[in-house]
């Protein structure tokens, strides 16, 4: 989903979730919109997904679509290494909620 489409869909619709994602031991952050039918989209520019260095330039984005909220969610590859499921999208257990 590119910036522009992120725009219109932010004021179109009201029930969706943003998610900030970032991986064990990457400096770099993406960000994914998931849907009310369960669809996720990541952020994208020119066709590949935008690459963010910073919470503070992912912050600057968002609210530039007008988003205000959303939650930061770190992928631990150690827990699939020693066998150990990921809940990646239990709310309690992997998601940090963000305000900005």
């Amino acid at each position: 989903m590119e910036m522009k489409a992120l725009k219109q869909f932010v004021a179109n619709h009201d029930n969706f979730e943003i998610r900030v994602i970032t991986h064990s031991g990457s400096r770099f952050y993406q960000v994914e919109l998931e849907d009310v039918e369960g669809e996720r989209h990541m952020l994208m520019q020119r066709g590949k997904p935008m690459l963010f260095r910073s919470l503070d330039d992912v912050y600057l984005e968002l609210k530039r679509a007008g988003i205000h909220r959303a939650y930061l969610v770190q992928h631990v590859p150690q827990d699939e290494v020693i066998g150990r499921d990921a809940h990646y999208s239990a709310p309690l257990t992997s998601r940090m909620p963000l305000v900005f």
